[in-house]
């Protein structure tokens, strides 16, 4: 899988940014080598938004999708009409009309499906998959493995490797898009297979594990020496149940932990294979650009295929020709009395048409003129609250303008497409459409 970023220099000369490569969407998804794409960054920047689009598109285009999303939001199912996700995959309905409003846009019948991680039932099935069933209903049913599969520190993110590798392995999808959790932890499902490896080399696993392993009089005697030392330390701390229970967890597990490691690896190298593809979502803001620098750079020391930046929620204006400054001084005008009023020709329009123009008034019009009732008064502070409205517009362009060029000036090899912030939230299919359009527009011009 390869992909050839071209430059958009015009729309980026006429409004003085940097120029970036442009990502384009529909070259990734439609190549056939193309099998993983895995959306990261930051939360609230659009990511399982962004990563949904990208499948319907891809579905609509003639590929068998499936998107999986480790976000717990519920906004992916509502916006597929979807009553629920769970653990299995299921079929998103609707995907047919786009291609028949639009035939020849896909070489056969795609399909999209959708689930959502279950953290648990994907551990159960672990289990229930690679333990012969007696030693599978004891895991199961232990109260420390009710723990440490409902919220044992990066459980959730081995776990999503592990699903991940179920259904690359099944080869029954064309592409899986996976929707990551939000902030930095997106990336530690990377750290996975060593974070694994770290606990089940642990002391305590050693501990715990070495009499099941020792076997007959050794591992007695073991049990009756260095179980009571444990015991009376570890005990104290745990409680005895506690310790009791986690005794028999791992040595119920004690012949699936390599399997457990086996396929963390197998998961880690697939992700760093050709046909998996790395997309940082991020938004036009200091933070989440900061972010999505950490995943640039992180994604490069792992040697995981970046395909590009999508850039979203970007602001745009329609007059950028009036800058902050002048607006706000037009504003000020407008909001001053008698600022506006200054001129010849404004003097006539204001004045009545009993003083007939004349400065000859007599003592009753010699009143100042902000003392009359000004029927234009109204109008001039409507506008000068939509001039300081254009200003603040400016400036949010001018911020975004800036951070987007820090982050290309930091990493100018990072292909982008920037997606305009729309109005409101996308709910349903159709919005979903729309911004996969957007996505594959390639470069936004925000003129």
């Amino acid at each position: 899988m390869s992909q050839e970023p071209q430059t958009a220099a015009d729309p980026d000369a006429r409004s003085g940014r940097s120029p970036a490569p442009t990502l384009h969407v529909d070259a990734l998804l439609d190549d056939p080598e193309t099998r993983i794409v895995v959306c990261c960054g930051s939360g609230g920047v659009g990511k399982t938004t962004t990563a949904a689009a990208l499948a319907l598109r891809a579905a609509e285009r003639g590929r068998k999708v499936v998107v999986l999303t480790i976000d717990p939001a519920k906004r992916l199912a509502q916006s597929m009409g979807i009553d629920s996700l769970d653990n299995v995959p299921r079929r998103v309905k609707g995907t047919e009309d786009r291609r028949e409003e639009a035939p020849g846009e896909s070489d056969g019948p795609g399909e999209l499906h959708a689930m959502m991680l279950d953290m648990k039932r994907t551990f159960d099935e672990v289990v229930e998959t690679h333990a012969d069933p007696e030693r599978a209903a004891q895991i199961l049913a232990n109260p420390f493995y009710q723990t440490v599969s409902g919220g044992f520190a990066g459980t959730q993110e081995y776990m999503a490797m592990e699903k991940l590798g179920q259904l690359r392995a099944k080869d029954e999808w064309d592409l899986i898009v996976v929707d990551t959790p939000p902030s930095r932890n997106a990336l530690d499902f990377l750290d996975a297979p060593k974070r694994l490896g770290s606990f089940l080399d642990g002391k305590l696993i050693r501990l715990l594990t070495a009499p099941a392993k020792l076997g007959g009089r050794a591992g007695m005697a073991f049990l009756n020496v260095g179980m009571s030392m444990m015991t009376g330390t570890l005990g104290k701390i745990l409680g005895g149940q506690l310790l009791k229970d986690a005794q028999t967890f791992v040595s119920a597990m004690d012949t699936t932990f390599g399997g457990f490691r086996t396929r963390a690896d197998a998961t880690f190298k697939l992700l760093q294979a050709p046909g998996t593809a790395f997309l940082v979502v991020a938004a036009p803001e200091r933070d989440a650009l900061r972010e999505a620098a950490y995943f640039v750079e992180r994604l490069a020391a792992e040697k995981m295929p970046l395909v590009g930046l999508v850039l979203n929620r970007v602001h745009g204006s329609g007059a950028t020709r009036l800058s902050a400054e002048r607006a706000l001084t037009a504003a000020e005008n407008l909001a001053e009395p008698g600022i506006v009023d200054q001129t010849d020709g404004n003097a006539d329009v204001r004045n009545s048409p009993e003083t007939d123009g004349s400065s000859d008034s007599g003592p009753e019009d010699s009143r100042p003129a902000d003392s009359a009732p000004d029927p234009d008064r109204p109008v001039d502070e409507l506008t000068a609250g939509l001039l300081r409205l254009h200003a603040e517009r400016m400036r949010l362009l001018a911020r975004e303008q800036r951070t987007r060029d820090r982050f290309i000036g930091h990493h100018p090899e990072v292909a982008i497409v920037e997606v305009p912030a729309l109005p409101g939230d996308v709910h349903d299919l159709t919005g979903l459409r729309d911004i996969g359009d957007r996505l594959a527009a390639g470069h936004t011009e925000l003129s």
